[in-house]
């Protein structure tokens, strides 16, 4: 056997040896620094007017340009411009951020992609692994990948399984001024993005969903000024995830069954921190349909997510214009709610929602007595206010309001005006207060009708 050698040994004791590390990571941590540094903006290789026709980029509409518009991404000229014509294609047109560079992909409202094949017609690719927290953003995102935009352009589907435009791992992802037509999903949001914008857009026949938050770990996503109309499977849907800050303001939002539909889907992390503003929501009133749907069930089944406020929208003409479900902190205040097929409001299982001031009933010239019941139901609660909200005309229902099987429940300040059968029905509610409201019943044929109707329960403090 060799003799072992004890001053190397010596040389390598434990001390050293951690020092060694110490000294090889810095060197590989500098080394992919020093690489990010040094990269070479493929922009600079060309020259200021290089543009679709230096990459033979046809808009005929007839010829494929999938090649020549991926050759011109690949090539990172950065910014893709598509002046007026028809862009053909037939694959996805990737965009593979940390590669080509900072990319937009732009138009002046002419330019057409009309994608034949299956995928998204525009998808990007980046690798943003951390939140928002500025810490988290590695130089090279700061650098190469933020604020890809994709701007006034249309983008039409000519195959069943086209979508429009895809992000994943991207920081910033900004889209204006697009319409996108036909397709499956207009937008969809995978695995994990940051800080989105979507405004002035309009998403609409779409076999799937206008902007689908796909089970994606997304937090700081808003969506303003944009018309998101006629997509079968929704308007804007969230489902499972880890999504947090979701702002839609300011958006008409119509016929898409769903028109907004946030459903936890039983996920650890849920979607949380939802306004929903200034917004209309109306129609597509089929089975089933709702303007604003929110679930906050986490993995357990239990009511955990919540922090939503829906406030100041014009919302209409579904089977159930608002629908809670498995929430907490939840405030619904400043809307005009109407025509819901069977609720304007329908909370369960729920607990810490406040009802405030709003405007509940049906408008006599759009004649809906014969097709809408709207009515007012709180189920299986717990620790909610209900004040200064204000029902008109509830029928074929017990109540105008009803809570059933409710706890700890103030309700105080509304009317309840010409509602069939009574006012407000309690049952089984206990160790609420009912005070302070105006319940009245004008309607010929209301002999037998109750301002407030109370059935079992216990605790109660009850003065109309």
């Amino acid at each position: 056997m060799a003799p072992v050698n004890t001053r190397s040994s010596r040389l390598w004791s434990p001390r050293a040896k951690r020092i060694g590390g110490i000294l090889l990571v810095g060197l590989v941590m500098g080394w992919a620094v020093g690489a990010d540094t040094m990269w070479h903006d493929p922009a600079l290789d060309w020259q200021l007017d290089a543009n679709i026709q230096t990459f033979q980029v046809s808009r005929d509409g007839k010829h494929d340009d999938t090649i020549a518009l991926q050759r011109m991404i690949d090539s990172g000229i950065g910014s893709i411009h598509l002046p007026r014509g028809t862009y053909r294609i037939t694959k996805p047109l990737v965009v593979n951020l940390d590669k080509v560079g900072v990319t937009s992909i732009v138009g002046d409202g002419t330019a057409r992609i009309m994608m034949e094949g299956a995928g998204p017609a525009i998808k990007f690719v980046g690798t943003h692994e951390g939140s928002a927290d500025p810490k988290t953003v590695k130089e090279n995102v700061w650098r190469k990948q933020r604020m890809p935009l994709v701007e006034g352009i249309e983008i039409v589907g000519q195959h069943n399984e086209a979508d429009g435009i895809e992000a994943v791992r991207t920081m910033q992802l900004t889209i204006s001024r697009v319409v996108i037509r036909h397709v499956r999903h207009a937008v969809h949001l995978t695995e994990r993005n940051r800080n989105v914008a979507i405004l002035g857009c309009h998403f609409y026949e779409n076999r799937g969903v206008g902007v689908y938050l796909d089970d994606v770990n997304l937090h700081q996503i808003n969506i303003t000024g944009s018309h998101i109309s006629y997509n079968q499977g929704g308007g804007v849907v969230s489902y499972k995830g880890n999504t947090r800050n979701i702002q839609i303001s300011g958006c008409d939002i119509e016929a898409n069954v769903q028109n907004v539909m946030i459903d936890s889907g039983d996920a650890k992390y849920g979607t949380a921190e939802v306004a929903i503003t200034g917004c209309t929501l109306q129609h597509s009133g089929g089975p089933n349909s709702a303007n604003v749907r929110y679930v906050g069930a986490d993995p357990a089944g239990e009511r955990c997510w919540g922090l939503v406020t829906i406030a100041n929208n014009i919302i209409s003409d579904v089977e159930t214009n608002i629908d809670i479900q498995k929430a907490r902190d939840v405030v619904v205040t400043g809307n005009t709610i109407s025509s819901g097929y069977k609720y304007n409001l329908r909370v369960e299982d729920s607990s810490n929602v406040v009802i405030g001031a709003n405007a509940m009933g049906r408008n006599a010239p759009y004649k809906d007595d014969d097709t809408c019941d709207n009515l007012v139901l709180f189920r299986n609660c717990d620790d909610g206010t209900v004040n200064g909200l204000h029902v008109h005309r509830v029928l074929r229902a017990e109540a105008g309001i009803i809570l059933d099987r409710c706890r700890r429940f103030h309700v105080t300040g509304c009317t309840v005006l010409d509602c069939d059968n009574a006012g407000i029905l309690l049952k089984d509610v206990n160790d609420s207060l009912v005070s302070g409201n105006l319940l009245s019943n004008k309607i010929e044929g209301s002999e037998n009708w109750q301002a407030l109707k109370v059935v079992g329960g216990q605790g109660n403090v009850v003065a109309p």
